[in-house]
């Protein structure tokens, strides 16, 4: 069985979301008004646990530029090509200037199809074909609604997202414990190391914020941030070595680039997201990477960075970026080894069940994947 195919903007508008107001600031305590950023968007949906949010005045600025439940994103600079849908406690979330969301959908088309197929190999391999730009790649409004996508009867639709929903549960219901791992993992970090209520913390004398036997110092002197690899599409070999963008994986290649474990952040594009990497990898040059724990170790640097707010180091103009260089000059508490080796035992634990569920995700996606096209060609049938 064949369908035809029919153009994003024969039955759909896209729109572009908005920059904030110049002086404006995000909130990490929940207002009206979300804040959906890039760095908000991975390959499977939200990283809810993460999301910013903007007050009154700055929304009543930029208020037309919201996204609702019926509306697909799609991110169009920085990581390109993340696309999904809020969940209901985000309808009405203000957008970034870096997505886009294709909404005003005809009801001939079921809106969570569009984004399976948007999701799917044939949806990336259309965007990547259309994202214009060389230092800074950037994906159009309009080359978005150039995109064709299967024109399939709308009950056929509904059956092959229901199929697809069984699959998205299961991974959903995984990343809510993998948030809630991580989420406890960084209260202990928070605890022990920005608090100061460490174990022992009663006895030891605490001299102009330093606990004694710790020091403040330059975070070079913890570790050294290096810059990633180019490494094209055209020129990845399918394999499970994971290639790491600025917000996440955004491909598998056969050939790892740097050992794990290790710790990767963005440096260009979409800035502030930190990841823990348990096994071998390949930092894209959208990345940077740790090169070497000086004294750090890669558990404890992945809380030190992202406590550091990164995003807030932005040396770009049009662009986010973020520089080495000055990141390394700032000064940070650096515990004495033993604190740092008994919290790495306390955490080692967690990152263990949060590497399985991660695992358990990429089968399960890796599973929906390869049945959304043959439901899509009519290949199988529901």
């Amino acid at each position: 069985m064949t369908f035809s195919a029919i153009k994003i903007g024969s039955f759909a508008k896209v729109k572009g979301g908005k920059r904030l107001p110049k002086g404006a600031q995000l909130y990490d305590e929940p207002t009206e008004h979300p804040y959906i950023r890039v760095t908000d968007m991975y390959s499977d949906g939200l990283n809810s646990f993460q999301i910013k949010y903007i007050d009154q005045q700055t929304h009543d600025s930029i208020s037309r530029y919201t996204i609702s439940i019926h509306d697909v994103y799609i991110s169009i600079a920085g990581t390109i090509g993340r696309v999904g849908m809020v969940p209901d406690t985000f309808n009405g979330a203000n957008l970034t200037e870096n997505a886009a969301k294709i909404t005003d959908i005809d009801s001939s088309f079921n809106p969570r199809f569009l984004m399976y197929f948007l999701r799917s190999h044939l949806g990336q391999g259309q965007i990547a074909a259309k994202t214009g730009g060389t230092s800074q790649p950037k994906l159009a409004l309009y080359r978005i609604e150039e995109i064709y996508c299967p024109k399939l009867p709308r009950d056929m639709q509904d059956e092959i997202v229901l199929a697809a929903k069984n699959y998205d549960d299961l991974i959903e219901n995984n990343r809510r414990r993998i948030q809630l791992l991580d989420e406890s993992a960084r209260l202990l970090y928070q605890e022990w190391f920005v608090h100061l209520r460490f174990p022992g913390h009663e006895q030891v004398k605490i001299i102009d914020g330093v606990p004694e036997g710790w020091a403040k110092e330059p975070l070079e002197n913890l570790l050294v941030l290096q810059r990633g690899f180019d490494l094209p599409i055209s020129n990845r070999i399918e394999g499970n070595v994971p290639i790491y963008a600025s917000t996440g994986i955004n491909g598998f290649h056969n050939v790892a680039k740097v050992k794990g474990p290790g710790v990767v952040t963005g440096r260009s594009g979409s800035l502030g997201t930190v990841m823990y990497v348990a096994k071998d990898y390949w930092p894209l040059n959208t990345t940077l990477w740790v090169k070497e724990f000086k004294k750090a170790s890669p558990i404890f640097a992945t809380f030190l960075l992202r406590a550091m707010k990164l995003e807030g180091y932005n040396g770009g103009a049009a662009v986010p970026t973020l520089n080495r260089n000055d990141v390394h000059k700032v000064d940070v508490l650096c515990p004495d080894a033993k604190l740092m080796s008994e919290f790495e035992v306390q955490i080692e634990n967690i990152f263990k069940q949060i590497d399985k569920l991660k695992e358990y995700n990429e089968k399960l996606a890796q599973a929906r994947d390869l049945l959304l096209p043959k439901l899509m060609s009519g290949e199988l049938t529901v």
